[in-house]
């Protein structure tokens, strides 16, 4: 547990102390606002117009905020975070790699095991204070208006499984590469892959589409930004992540082995 906690230590502290972190938090901050504004002023431009005329309300039905502003906030920040958090991770074993720090690293009395959760729980970190700074979308939106809570917090919930999802998989990319931008196109790529996948699963048998939309990030998040929490949901993102850490120790495995 102390090896973990200084790896982790480390890791942290170098987000910080280097401009990675401070960039990628601005800009993920600046995106996601300008998609929240964006959301907000649609919805109160369609709220004015249901006021004066009613054709409107009819076509756009029951003018619920979180249906029209919570979810839609929910899937844009996924996106962004599909452009940001390969950026976060594919520093973690390029860099070892390319200063020849990773052969020290991994002869020191450290497991491979502590060595890769010291690395993926600081990244996480820096997601979660991510995440935490975006709090303040539906903190207004609670003030302001009346967003069933219960969609809110199921889709935070939903925002942090997929975003460590991301992070094993960027960590895996990370290992397999000593450029960084090389690890970063590969995670970006094999997230892409990931993510449009269930868009095809209409063009296949439907059998072959059903398990085509599982392996998808999409189906499964919808459900939290609905307000459900399926334990197959969790589970899914339970394996995915299980699954690349293991590919990742694997390739750790196979570095000592060359020697």
């Amino acid at each position: 547990m102390r090896n973990f906690y200084l790896i982790f230590k480390k890791e942290l502290k170098s987000y910080f102390t280097s401009p990675i972190a401070y960039v990628v938090i601005t800009i993920f901050m600046v995106i996601s606002g300008y998609f929240f504004y964006n959301i907000v002023a649609t919805f109160a431009t369609i709220s004015y117009q249901a006021t004066i005329n009613p054709m409107v309300a009819k076509q756009y039905g029951l003018l619920n905020v979180t249906e029209i502003v919570v979810r839609p906030l929910f899937g844009n920040i996924s996106v962004i975070m599909l452009l940001m958090m390969p950026l976060l991770t594919m520093r973690l074993f390029s860099e070892e790699k390319k200063t020849g720090t990773i052969e020290l690293l991994l002869t020191y009395p450290v497991t491979d095991m502590e060595v890769l959760l010291g690395k993926f729980f600081a990244c996480l970190a820096v997601f979660v204070l991510m995440l935490v700074l975006t709090g303040t979308y539906p903190l207004l939106l609670i003030i302001y208006g009346q967003p069933e809570i219960g969609p809110v917090i199921t889709g935070y919930l939903g925002l942090l499984v997929l975003g460590a999802s991301f992070i094993s998989l960027g960590i895996f990319a990370s290992s397999l590469s000593e450029n960084q931008i090389i690890a970063a196109t590969v995670a970006f790529g094999a997230l892409i892959f990931f993510w449009m996948m269930s868009f095809s699963s209409a063009l296949v048998d439907p059998s072959i589409g059903k398990i085509i939309s599982y392996i998808s990030f999409t189906d499964h998040l919808e459900a939290f930004a609905k307000g459900v929490v399926d334990t197959e949901d969790i589970i899914y993102y339970a394996v995915f992540i299980i699954l690349f850490m293991f590919l990742t120790l694997r390739i750790l495995e196979s570095n000592k082995w060359r020697g």
